[in-house]
């Protein structure tokens, strides 16, 4: 019994199960904090940037349709993880003494590589996802650190309120939106709100598994 559960434990394909466990973990960060703080941006706009709702409608729209391709994100890697643990179990060698009867077929060899060419493919796809997932965390990190600057005593601001920030610059809004940008100590209330403050660190939780996906799919 003891020699059979040494095989047993033997035959499991520890890299393909960290791998799994790695990959479910990143997608479930980028995709839980991902659509969280994509509504909570939605509210800090709303609030503070564009109150004319016609001027982001279209912002809105791409926002909706982003959470809902994170639904179909977490549903296709979650069953895509379990097929790639089950074929990792078949294809360790410790499985493959046990029954070696059973000889490897042209067109399961096809299959395994059709999973380690679609693994990586969708670890370059991934990489992209990384990368865009960085940019609304370098946006809400430049209104932080202003307003951190703000608030700092070395600073020796004379007028605040010449310290703007205008998301109209990066193109996240129209040029028309009013008022587009936030001012002084405006600025410093927005980054005081708890939509601001969740949002910021949710983006940089969903960067971070994204960034964990990737090394998965590696």
């Amino acid at each position: 019994c003891f020699e059979c559960c040494i095989k047993c434990l033997g035959g499991v394909p520890y890299a393909s199960l960290v791998a799994t466990i790695l990959c479910f973990s990143g997608v479930a960060l980028f995709c839980g904090c991902g659509h969280v703080a994509l509504t909570g941006t939605v509210t800090i706009l709303e609030s503070h940037f564009s109150k004319v709702t016609s001027d982001h409608a279209m912002l809105t729209d791409v926002i909706q349709l982003m959470q809902y391709v994170i639904y179909g994100i977490a549903s296709f890697f979650f069953l895509y993880g379990i097929i790639l643990l089950a074929e990792g179990f078949y294809t360790t060698s410790a499985v493959k003494e046990l029954h070696s009867e059973f000889k490897t077929t042209i067109c399961g060899r096809c299959i395994s590589g059709m999973f380690v060419f679609l693994t990586y493919i969708l670890g370059v796809a991934w990489l992209g996802v990384f990368g865009f997932s960085a940019v609304p965390v370098f946006l809400f990190y430049n209104m932080w650190s202003t307003c951190a600057a703000m608030r700092s005593p070395v600073a020796n601001l004379t007028n605040i309120d010449s310290i703007c920030v205008d998301v109209r610059q990066y193109g996240i809004i129209p040029w028309n939106a009013m008022p587009g940008k936030a001012c002084g100590s405006t600025l410093g209330d927005i980054c005081n709100t708890s939509e601001f403050y969740l949002s910021y660190h949710l983006y940089i939780v969903a960067c971070a598994g994204a960034g964990a996906t990737v090394i998965a799919l590696v």
